[in-house]
């Protein structure tokens, strides 16, 4: 079998940019593609999980959804960095608040992901991989939020397999926020697994979209359109690479 088209995603060679933006909702990448993005061609639609090429400030980009949770990332950041060749992926997705200080929509920019999936045991690595983004990117990331007087905190973040609790505990519990963790995820950590081992560059920017502190919300259309910043710094520092 040919590498590309893959089974999830059928562009061709060269339909994808080597920089490429990643929501989990492919809903979320449908509205960068028509609002921030010129000549803009759809590359993919299999299983609904919408991917964009266009121009942003005369360079090429794409974005794509990714799904939730680390089998759905590593499928996608597999296939775009091993067949598609992608050297720069940013992640554009929501996150749950740790800290009573984080409040809805503020971003997040993952620095490293503590995980508690059992996802990381296909490496057969003997020990345990710390999962870290891409130092560049991020101070690049923290530069533009500062500058754009964007509200942000940078640290680390948790990636569970879970959304739903089975037990009494609260997912991502004081546990977790006692050691200065910033919120809690479902992708982050495969994402910079998967680009580490690619030799891909990656960098997870979150906004939150509820607090485990506070129990607030975010609804259904502001998780998908209202969180513009963390597209915009997205942007705004993938054009330079």
């Amino acid at each position: 079998m040919p590498n590309t088209p893959t089974p999830h995603i059928e562009a061709k060679e060269g339909e994808i940019a080597e920089r490429i933006i990643l929501p989990g909702d492919p809903l979320r990448a449908k509205y960068i593609a028509e609002n921030y993005l010129t000549d803009v061609k759809q590359f993919n639609r299999v299983r609904n999980m919408l991917g964009y090429t266009g121009k942003y400030k005369g360079r090429s980009v794409s974005v794509m959804g990714t799904g939730m949770g680390c089998p759905s990332m590593g499928i996608y950041s597999y296939e775009l960095t091993k067949f598609y060749g992608c050297k720069t992926l940013i992640r554009t997705g929501t996150i749950g608040a740790l800290q009573p200080e984080i409040k809805i929509g503020d971003m997040i920019i993952a620095q490293a992901a503590c995980w508690t999936t059992k996802v990381q045991n296909i490496t057969g690595m003997t020990g345990n991989f710390a999962p870290i983004c891409d130092f560049g990117l991020a101070k690049e990331a923290v530069e533009y939020a500062s500058e754009h007087g964007m509200i942000y905190h940078a640290g680390s973040v948790l990636t569970t397999d879970y959304f739903y609790s089975l037990g009494d505990n609260v997912i991502a519990g004081s546990e977790w926020a006692e050691y200065g963790v910033l919120g809690v995820e479902m992708e982050t950590a495969m994402l910079y697994l998967t680009a580490a081992r690619n030799g891909a560059k990656a960098l997870s920017i979150t906004t939150v979209s509820n607090s485990l502190v506070t129990g607030e919300e975010a609804d259904t259309a502001t998780r998908e359109t209202g969180f513009t910043n963390m597209m915009e710094v997205a942007l705004g520092i993938i054009v330079k690479h």
